[in-house]
């Protein structure tokens, strides 16, 4: 079954490190609570807030080890009021995941996005 999981983290500055300690917290959170297998994940999108362009948080990930995925890294649409400085992705994985029993991830300032998945 092919799944999707979801996630966005928060950094105080637009800055390299800032960016790719948060995207690898994000990510192994993710990557823990679902159970994933590194080889079992297909693709990974990040979007990143137009006020964070000192880094792509993909190459946190490829310094995690996850090398057999394709990954993209694309601005998010700004729109008026929305949360600044702010990582989001969307993992797509194959194997058995259940949708049902996925966990989504939002870390920092990014809990604001989804209050029903506050743990």
């Amino acid at each position: 079954m092919t799944a999707a999981i979801r996630g966005a983290i928060t950094v105080e500055e637009n800055d390299r490190e800032q960016i790719y300690e948060a995207t690898s917290e994000m990510m192994q959170q993710i990557i823990e609570l679902n159970n994933i297998k590194k080889e079992d994940i297909v693709s990974i999108v990040f979007t990143a807030t137009n006020d964070l362009d000192k880094a792509y948080p993909a190459v946190a990930v490829r310094k995690m080890g996850i090398t057999g995925a394709a990954l993209m890294c694309v601005q998010e649409l700004y729109v008026e009021g929305s949360l600044r400085k702010c990582i989001r992705v969307m993992v797509t994985v194959e194997g058995d995941y259940r949708r049902d029993n996925l966990k989504h991830v939002y870390l920092r300032g990014a809990e604001v996005l989804r209050p029903d998945l506050k743990r």
